[in-house]
């Protein structure tokens, strides 16, 4: 957890979400601290328990028209996004939560060469069943956004190869949903998360906001 903020300490952002992050660093870190808190003090008294879900929604970000500063003017926002999702309540109502969401298709980086954005994400999980069909859950913690350039052109190694770039980035993150029970342990989970990215300006903003729903089955 030192090493955590010890990045966050020494991150600077040109966008002003540098304090934002370290909240989210914060809640994270608290979220994590409670959970191996009540696992090394055997407070449980549950088996572990949890979701998978498959969603798709959309990404929402600045337009390209309204990029300033040293951001680029090329949104990172629009089209179709795909995300996977699993989850483990281990204490109570908090536990831990990873996920994925790319692009469903390729877009055009200032018109002219295709590209991909891959978000990624590691968080601190609080659930709460308000009855048997309805539940709520928010989350916080960090990733990263891999935008992926494609070349046209092959590069190999001993392990793969690949026809694109990538352009990585660190993020904090947060978000939220409603799980309805449809029928038995199915539901459908709308949702929403909020990206704060650091250095973006390959983007038109340091900011995403990712909108959608997943179909999920909890265990």
């Amino acid at each position: 957890m030192f090493a955590l903020h010890l990045i966050t300490h020494h991150l600077s952002y040109c966008d002003g979400t540098e304090v934002h992050l370290r909240k989210l660093s914060f809640i994270s870190t608290l979220s994590a601290f409670c959970l191996m808190a009540g696992i090394a003090h055997g407070q449980s008294g549950f088996g572990p328990k949890g979701d998978v879900a498959l969603g798709f929604g959309s990404l929402i970000s600045t337009p390209s028209a309204n990029a300033s500063g040293n951001y680029a003017p090329q949104t990172v926002g629009g089209g179709l996004y795909p995300s996977f999702s699993a989850d483990f309540f281990l204490w109570h109502n908090f536990g831990v939560q990873g996920e994925m969401s790319w692009r469903a298709s390729r877009n055009l980086y200032e018109d002219y060469e295709p590209f991909r954005p891959i978000f990624y994400d590691i968080n601190g999980i609080w659930g709460h069943h308000l009855g048997k069909k309805i539940a709520v859950e928010a989350m916080a913690g960090i990733g990263a956004e891999s935008a992926r350039f494609y070349t046209g052109t092959y590069n190999c190694n001993f392990v793969v190869c690949t026809d694109y770039t990538s352009s990585n980035h660190f993020l904090g993150h947060v978000g939220g949903g409603v799980k309805l029970y449809v029928h038995g342990n199915f539901f459908i989970r709308p949702e929403a998360h909020l990206y704060l990215i650091h250095n973006n300006s390959i983007f038109s903003s340091g900011r995403a906001e990712r909108v959608g729903a997943s179909i999920g089955y909890s265990f």
